[in-house]
């Protein structure tokens, strides 16, 4: 297999993703840019931190006020909250309700049941490289965006 034909399933991989990912934004009303910011949200609270709104503008690229209006809508809509910081009360987190995490699971719990599925008919080492290739391909394209400067 050549590298373009990777790159074609890549791209196949992304679209896949994107269609399922857009069925559950559809169903709660979101947008492409909520979904991410939860996705951000999300990760940052399995790495044990919680973002501030700054933060999270500042993965998203957004504006202070964009950034803003994307936390008004995700609140209004159930899915987040603002809090006040417990080890500082002067900064504000953003954090994911249960009732938001609670959809998630039920409504992404087959795709990571198939996912698990396709990883598991794999060893070991095969993984290991699959890791590898995952970690590189987003090195990339995390460069490729920021050579537009994005």
């Amino acid at each position: 297999m050549t590298p373009y034909e990777v790159m074609v399933l890549i791209r196949r991989l992304n679209v896949e993703s994107d269609r399922f990912v857009e069925g559950f934004a559809v169903a709660h009303g979101l947008h492409r840019t909520d979904m991410n910011a939860l996705v951000e949200i999300q990760d940052a609270h399995l790495a044990g931190h919680a973002l501030s709104p700054g933060e999270l503008g500042g993965k998203l690229n957004l504006s202070a006020p964009a950034t803003t209006a994307l936390i008004d809508r995700l609140e209004q809509a159930g899915h987040v909250v603002r809090r006040r910081s417990a080890t500082d009360g002067r900064k504000v987190e953003v954090v994911i309700t249960e009732r938001a995490a609670e959809l998630a699971r039920g409504f992404f719990a087959p795709l990571g049941r198939h996912l698990t599925a396709a990883v598991e008919e794999f060893g070991p080492g095969e993984r290991k490289t699959v890791v590898r290739f995952l970690t590189r391909g987003i090195e990339a394209t995390v460069a490729a965006r920021e050579d537009h400067g994005a």
